[in-house]
């Protein structure tokens, strides 16, 4: 259970609400079912259904409260921190280029220049140290240039495959 001196902050439809785990002791919450609750907020009673949960750490609901639909975005102590360090603000990095993560020999190429590929997908085997590792695309993309061929050493760092 979180101390007393706990810091929240939610976005609910991108509006920043600001509480602590006093605020959170301050609400009447009765449960009525798993994913629906009768509160009591400032002597004045709402209905609330969670409509989904997506998975992950996300730690974002979906929201119906008497009727309105609201998206909150939960972050707390450690997450406002980490944004205030900047580590929250940059969203997505782009990957354009696979680069060689160690030396080592071109054992595979499984696509070909011009073909669309989708996150997780396979672009070449690599084989360092008599083991092969499967590099495959960070994002979606399509290939732009492949810049090595099958039995080609390669060193670490080299720049494999480009992407657009």
């Amino acid at each position: 259970m979180p101390t007393q001196s706990s810091t929240y902050q939610l976005k609910v439809n991108e509006e920043l609400v600001n509480f602590t785990t006093a605020d959170i002791n301050g609400f009447d919450v009765i449960t009525t079912s798993p994913d629906t609750f009768h509160l009591i907020i400032n002597q004045r009673c709402v209905n609330a259904t969670v409509e989904q949960t997506p998975g992950g750490s996300n730690k974002t609901l979906t929201v119906k409260i008497d009727g309105e639909v609201f998206t909150v975005h939960i972050q707390d102590e450690l997450d406002l921190m980490l944004y205030q360090m900047g580590f929250g603000k940059v969203v997505h990095k782009v990957v354009k280029e696979i680069k060689a993560p160690m030396p080592g020999l071109v054992v595979e190429i499984t696509v070909v220049e011009g073909q669309q590929v989708k996150q997780g997908d396979k672009l070449l085997i690599l084989e360092a140290m008599k083991m092969e590792n499967s590099l495959q695309a960070s994002a979606d993309g399509v290939i732009k240039k492949i810049y090595v061929s099958k039995a080609q050493p390669v060193i670490k760092g080299q720049v494999l495959i480009e992407l657009e």
